[in-house]
Parts: C-alpha cells; structure tokens; sequence
C-alpha cells in the first residue's frame, strides 16, 4: 500500500535559479532537502574540502591527540580495534595507515563476528595485553563499552576511543572519548560516520597532509548510510573525486571483480555492488581480508582477494535470498503481520545477514523489523527501522530484557537471552506509539512534472544534486494520463518492461513521446496497461547511452 505526497516547501524558486544558476525545477528539489538560505544553498552546490570543520572541535580531541603523540614518540606499540562492517574496516585502515605515517608502531585486530561479537570485549584487551600493547584506539565502536575499557585501566593499557553511535552513558575510564553525538560535544555536525571521526583524528594529529585518506572515509560515509547532507555531502563528493582516480591497488582491483569502470564509480555502486563485497569479508569470512585488500601494494595479490571477496559476496547473497524467503514466511506463519514492530526469531539463519533480512522484510511491509537468530551468547539480532520509529530509542525502553544493545535510530544490534525472545516482542510492540496511518509506505514526489519538460540539458543539470543516499534522495517526479504503447518484456528472467510513453492530452507537450522502463512491479505494470487506461507515474529520469547514441530514458519507480 503506497501513498503518494507532493513536497509542498515554499521558497522563491525563480530567484533561487537566477542567483545560482540553476533551473527553478532543481531550485525546488533543494529546497525540498531542507536547504535554506543562501550560505547553505552555495555549500550544497559548491562546498569543498575547505568547507569542512575543524577536528580540533571534538570534544577531547585534544586529548586524543596529546596521548597519542606522546605515545607514537615513546614507540608504544598502539592496536586499533575496529568492526566488522564497510565502516569499521574503512575506519581501521584510515587509523593505522594515518598513525604509521605519523611514525607509530601499530597493527589492527578486528573482531570476529561469532567468537567477539560487535566491538572491543574483554578477550580482546587481554590479548592486547598479552601482546605487549600499550595503546588501544577503538574506531566505530567503544562508546558502550564502558566496562571492557576498566578491565584494559587495570591491566595498564592507554585508551582512546574514537566512534559514532549513540551515547549512552560515556565510557569514562578511557583517557580520551572522541564521538560527536556527546551531548557536550561542540562539534558542529553530529551524523559523521565512524570513519569520517576516525579521518578528523588522523587531520588533528597532523597527518594525512594531502587528504588522500578522505576517499576511504566516504566510501564508509556511503557504506554505513548516515544522511548525506551537510559535512557528509562535501566527503562524499569529493572523496568520489579521489576514488576515481584512486592509486589505492585493492579498491581498484575490486571495482575490476565487479566489472564497473572505477572512473564513473558514484554513491551507488559503492552502496549497492563494492559495499557489500567488503562487508561480506567481515560476515561469512573474516574482515581482515577486506584490511588486507586495502593494504595491498602488489597488483596480483589485490586481483586474488578481490576476486575472493566478490565470491563471498556471491555466496551472502544465495544466503540472503534463502533467509528472507524464511523470514517472510515467518511472518505469516506466526501472525505477526500486525504488529507494529516485527520480531522474527530464524535460529538456523548466518547471524551476520540477520541485518539485511531485516532490511527486506522492513521493504516489504514498511514496519520496524529485528531478525533474531541463535549464537554462542544466546540470541543475536540486528534491526532496521522506518523514519517514524527511532529504534534505539525503542531498545533503551526494553533494555531490562537484553544483554548488550546499540545502534542508531534506523538500525541496531542485540544480544539477548532465549528465554526473553517472545517477551521482548511483547513489550517492544507494547511500547510503540505508531499509528496505522504511519505504516503506509510514503513515496514524496519531488515535482509534478511533464515527462516532455525532460530534456538532456535538465538531466545533466540534476548531476548538481548527486551524492545520493540517505536523506539526499534521488529526485521524484509525477505525470499523470501517460499512455504506454510498443511494450516489450525484457532480461533473462523477463523482469524489465520497455515501452514508449507519451501523455496525449497534455497541450504543451503533447507531440512528446519518451522511452520508459521499470523494474518493478513488471507483471502488475503490464497488468494495468493491459485495460487500456492511461496511468499515473512516479518517476526519474535519465540518459541512456548506446553505441554513441543519447536518449532521455524515463525510470518508473511506481504507478497508480
């Protein structure tokens, strides 16, 4: 069940596109970002590196990088301990590589994600310990880990914790605590990723002069969907400017596995084709493989691990279909369908994919979802939410029943006992406030707009918006009265529909006929067109290229 809404922000559309060049159509996309103002209009269009904060705004970064200099020239041997994840392993990598050129001693220990579970625990300390480390520095984990850094004070280990999650109660056993979501932290931008913090400690320390690590950070920006605005738009933007032209020998070799020319790589095939090869590593392997990819210098050792990490990839996803096609049934069989939060308990499922099951079911039926599944700590699980329902917030008020908890407001990870499993779904249904109307899958339409106002001009002028992701989507339009003629089934599996589209009562443009295609929804598309009545469409448009021709293309995301 869809509801569509036109965003309706009122600006001065003509002056806008007057003053920054731009058509008033993409004025109004920006506005509808919640970009206000001249300065924020010209940081969204033109902001740079230059643009970016000062790290030495953190809270504690002075600490940080006082214990640390100290450290690095007393050679003090410094372990980074990272997670498992695109950011954890960027952030890792951006640690040590930042610290060695700095003149440190230091190594990297991820944790394994069935033996450690997320974050820095009390096996890991010990084996710092054991291995003669004088330094710990966490990246994307540590700010919940306020009793594990007690144990490393008592064994005489220095720690320095550098994350992003939300804070809790704040590890203050720990020499310094980097993390901008602090409630007393002055940082202007809260929502960087972990590695993004991790970066902005490698700047304050004096290292990373010519900013080539800022490419890693936003491929983590990317990789861990934080909101692209803000200070977050500036690191993807111009770290994409780096990774296509990028030196680094494992990312290239990884963009080759994956057949994309590393010279057009965009938000997207970070997201949704090199990502998930790098997260793969740390679900079904180990993430150190992904390290290893980054810190490969020799061009044959990077196409090897590469082409594992893709293999791996390939297998999460066989996986992954299997788990979903479980978990959907689940639902059925176990009527939950109306509850507000779904608990789906699949004991048998790889613990490492119960996020993205999570995240297909969350698709489906656009309720709040956790995927549980059985571990050597009991009962693991991650979730993932919906705008309306802040799920970390919806953990704290059930925490009596968990082991360990953390996350953010759209995602979260627990540890619970087996016994608590149907008493958690209870209490976490009984505690959320949504209403049925908040459960209807909202598609806001940027514009309503002609498909004959498209031309190859306004394409190339939306690239101005781009970075897409998270809170920066890519724009929506609407046309209604669209007929479809020269339909053609398309793909190996017959699940792309091809037609020309034209909207014949529509005086202006009305001579107008486009290409369209869909990818969704093909049968019920073909269905529709089927009874001859033009339809309603939510679209994008793009230019499609082939053999040297350009052509506007019109991508269907939905239709009524």
């Amino acid at each position: 069940m869809e509801k569509w809404v036109v965003s309706a922000k009122k600006a001065d559309f003509r002056a806008i596109s007057e003053k920054f060049g731009i058509d008033p159509v993409i004025a109004r996309i920006i506005r509808n970002r919640d970009v206000v103002g001249d300065d924020a209009i010209d940081e969204f269009l033109n902001g740079s590196i230059a643009d970016l904060h000062d790290p030495m705004l953190f809270k504690d970064m002075d600490k940080a990088v006082r214990v640390l200099k100290k450290k690095i020239a007393e050679k003090k041997r410094i372990r980074v301990i990272g997670d498992y994840d695109i950011d954890g392993i960027m952030s890792s990598f951006i640690l040590k590589t930042g610290f060695a050129e700095l003149g440190a001693d230091v190594d990297i220990k991820i944790p394994d994600r069935i033996t450690d579970g997320y974050g820095i625990n009390a096996n890991l300390i010990r084996q710092a310990a054991e291995d003669g480390i004088d330094t710990i520095v966490t990246c994307d984990n540590g700010i919940s880990a306020g009793e594990q850094i007690r144990i490393a004070k008592e064994l005489g280990l220095t720690v320095v914790v550098t994350d992003h999650h939300e804070v809790l109660t704040i590890p203050d056993a720990a020499d310094a605590v980097v993390d901008p979501k602090q409630k007393d932290c002055p940082y202007p931008f809260k929502e960087l990723c972990g590695a993004a913090v991790a970066w902005k400690l490698i700047l304050a320390m004096g290292g990373d002069r010519e900013k080539k690590l800022l490419q890693f950070a936003a491929f983590a920006t990317v990789g861990d969907v934080v909101d692209l605005t803000g200070e977050n738009r500036i690191l993807v933007k111009e770290g994409l400017k780096q990774l296509r032209k990028t030196e680094n020998p494992g990312l290239r070799a990884l963009a080759e596995a994956c057949g994309i020319d590393i010279t057009t790589l965009d938000a997207y095939r970070i997201g949704f084709v090199l990502g998930p090869c790098m997260n793969a590593s740390g679900r079904l392997d180990t993430a150190l493989r992904a390290c290893s990819l980054l810190e490969a210098t020799d061009g044959a050792d990077a196409a090897k691990l590469a082409r594992e990490l893709k293999e791996l990839n390939d297998s999460r996803k066989a996986l992954t279909e299997k788990g979903v096609e479980d978990a959907l049934a689940y639902v059925i069989d176990n009527d939950i369908l109306h509850d507000k939060v779904y608990v789906i308990y699949l004991p048998e499922l790889h613990e490492s994919l119960a996020g993205i099951v999570a995240g297909r079911v969350r698709e489906k039926y656009n309720h709040p979802t956790f995927v549980l599944t059985k571990s050597e700590d009991g009962v693991k699980g991650s979730g993932r939410s919906i705008d309306a329902y802040r799920m970390f917030d919806g953990l704290v008020g059930v925490a009596h029943l968990l082991k360990k908890f953390g996350g953010h407001p759209m995602a979260a990870g627990l540890t619970l006992p087996p016994e608590n499993v149907e008493v958690f779904r209870k209490e976490i249904n009984e505690q959320c406030t949504l209403e049925k109307e908040e459960f209807v899958q909202k598609i806001v339409i940027d514009v309503p707009m002609p498909i004959g106002y498209v031309t190859e001009d306004f394409v190339t002028q939306m690239d101005v918006l781009a970075p897409y992701g998270k809170a920066n989507p890519r724009p929506v339009f609407a046309q209604k009265g669209v007929v479809f003629s020269n339909v053609r089934i398309l793909g190996a599996n017959r699940n792309v529909l091809k037609a020309r589209l034209s909207v014949p009562g529509d005086r202006m443009y009305g001579g107008v006929s486009v290409d369209g295609i869909a990818f969704r929804r093909v049968d019920e598309l073909m269905e529709r067109i089927g009874t001859g009545e033009p339809l309603s469409i939510v679209y994008y448009p793009q230019i499609n290229e082939y053999m040297g021709r350009r052509t506007i293309q019109i991508v269907i995301n939905s239709f009524l």
